[in-house]
């Protein structure tokens, strides 16, 4: 079956030409032309990833991924025309997964493409993990994380360091490698704030953080998931 990937932007031409350089190398395509067909079609067809304007009417496109977000951990790449670094910045910290400045080299774009899929959580993995005797539940569908029956509320980045480290249950991470497949190989030199989205971590999750029962540091390495 062929990934699908959800093209959204206002530009009818922009889209065309995306659809036609995708499915020659054989995705499915979806378009949608305003933002509001956008997330309609991401909440009916579960795209595989999204490709998404910023400059768009009535809705523009970071309240596009800001409401994508709140349901889902689908790729988003940024295509805009909007080249400013703050606008760089904040498109990744709202959770995009990249960010592409118009004009785009066509290779350059399927390549990119390419590799988020090849990192996007595969339909086989398991969509909800559960420890402790279902005291920590983690749904990866959802994004929803509960711990003693109490919802949990995480950012993006929260969530996919937390989301790599339950994955990985009982195994040692290193600082490097957790950074990287959780954020993504940009952010290979973000290892210094690690230790700080460790610590939000800590105190959302865990009953006494000085004193962690799920997230646990190895010291000198990294750190590892619990998996009694």
């Amino acid at each position: 079956m062929s990934e699908k990937i959800l093209v959204i932007d206002d530009e009818e031409m922009t889209v065309q030409l995306i659809s036609i350089l995708l499915e020659r190398r054989g995705y499915e395509v979806i378009k949608a032309y305003r933002a509001e067909e956008g997330l309609r079609e991401a909440y009916r067809t579960h795209p595989d990833l999204i490709l998404l304007d910023i400059m768009m009417p009535e809705m523009d496109g970071w309240e596009v991924c800001r409401r994508l977000r709140e349901l889902s951990d689908v790729p988003i790449i940024f295509l805009t025309a909007k080249d400013d670094v703050r606008d760089v910045v904040k498109g990744l910290e709202m959770g995009a997964d990249d960010y592409i400045v118009k004009p785009y080299d066509n290779d350059e774009l399927a390549a990119r493409v390419k590799a988020h899929l090849r990192r996007a959580p595969k339909p086989s993995v398991s969509e909800e993990l559960i420890f402790d005797g279902g005291e920590f539940r983690i749904n990866f569908i959802s994004r929803e994380v509960k711990v003693r029956s109490n919802p949990v509320h995480l950012t993006p980045k929260e969530f996919n360091l937390l989301g790599v480290l339950a994955r990985n249950a009982g195994r040692v991470i290193t600082r490097t490698d957790l950074v990287k497949e959780a954020w993504g190989p940009e952010y290979g030199d973000a290892i210094d704030s690690l230790k700080l989205y460790i610590h939000y971590l800590r105190q959302k999750v865990e009953q006494d953080p000085q004193h962690p029962k799920y997230i646990l540091t190895s010291r000198g390495v990294g750190y590892r998931f619990a998996n009694e």
